[in-house]
């Protein structure tokens, strides 16, 4: 089976019975904890599991960098196991905020080894609006075996973000909302503004108005305006890793498939009073 970045809501209908294809439930809202799950309890899509951003797809805090560190291999595996993802399973992840939080389920599939995942575009939003069976029943999974191989190399620390904003040939991009990255406001995280050197590039950009990705090409022009063709390395970050995830996967659409991931962001870097916080809207321009 072919596997797509995107697949429709059609084709995930179309595949329910198969076996091998696995949707998971990861809606979650950043100042809403238990949202998302309480939401799952009320519908989700028939033979989808709920995987927990706090408790599956992030260690606690303290044990790595930021609000949401990347989860150990060992806990990892545990909650994919769980969820019934195995060596041969297709897994579609979808949430309700157009990819915001199922692109960090994907990004962590991939960063543990496992290839075969797609989000579902446009989510459950879309999935509704197909009129497509909906259950509240908790699906039946028997665990299996999911081993977790870290790829490193598509994670940076501070320190290496740190250098890079000196590098002519590194791009960084800042996936939080326009009036965070200018520290306009700041909801969460100790100190309001950006690094200094990274380009706005808020991940609602690449969606568009219905809540699906926007084209290859949409998205190709967006980063190209945003220098991605003049880049050697980029960089996404967010908050806290997780939605800078969608950029990641946004950049994968586009032709980008090299994006790497600054870990802990900006609750880490705004956690040391020592690291340099720029305001406004330098470098001029939010696409």
């Amino acid at each position: 089976m072919t596997v797509e970045p995107l697949v429709s809501p059609e084709w995930l209908k179309a595949h329910l019975g198969d076996p091998n294809v696995r949707p998971i439930d990861v809606r979650w809202y950043l100042t809403e904890r238990g949202r998302g799950q309480a939401e799952y309890a009320a519908g989700h899509i028939p033979g989808a599991p709920y995987l927990d951003m706090e408790i599956d797809l992030a260690a606690p805090r303290g044990q790595g960098p930021g609000r949401h560190p990347l989860p150990t291999p060992e806990s990892f595996a545990r909650a994919a196991g769980r969820a019934g993802i195995g060596a041969d399973t297709y897994v579609i992840a979808y949430d309700a905020s157009g990819g915001a939080a199922a692109a960090r389920l994907w990004w962590l599939l991939r960063y543990f080894g496992h290839q075969h995942v797609s989000l579902l575009d446009g989510g459950w939003p879309a999935w509704l609006s197909a009129g497509y069976p909906v259950t509240i029943d908790q699906p039946a999974i028997e665990p299996v075996t999911f081993l977790a191989v870290p790829h490193p190399e598509l994670v940076l620390d501070a320190a290496a973000v740190d250098a890079l904003r000196h590098d002519q040939g590194a791009l960084i991009l800042d996936a939080r909302l326009t009036e965070r990255y200018e520290g306009r406001v700041e909801p969460i995280d100790p100190q309001a503004g950006h690094i200094p050197g990274a380009r706005s590039a808020p991940y609602p950009g690449n969606l568009s108005d219905d809540g699906r990705m926007k084209s290859a090409d949409d998205l190709r022009e967006r980063f190209l305006a945003l220098g991605a063709d003049r880049a050697d390395t980029i960089v996404c970050y967010c908050g806290s890793g997780v939605t800078a995830a969608h950029n990641v996967f946004a950049l994968h659409l586009a032709g980008r498939t090299d994006g790497l991931l600054y870990e802990g962001s900006w609750s880490d870097w705004s956690s040391d009073p020592t690291r340099p916080i720029a305001t406004g809207s330098e470098p001029a321009g939010t696409i």
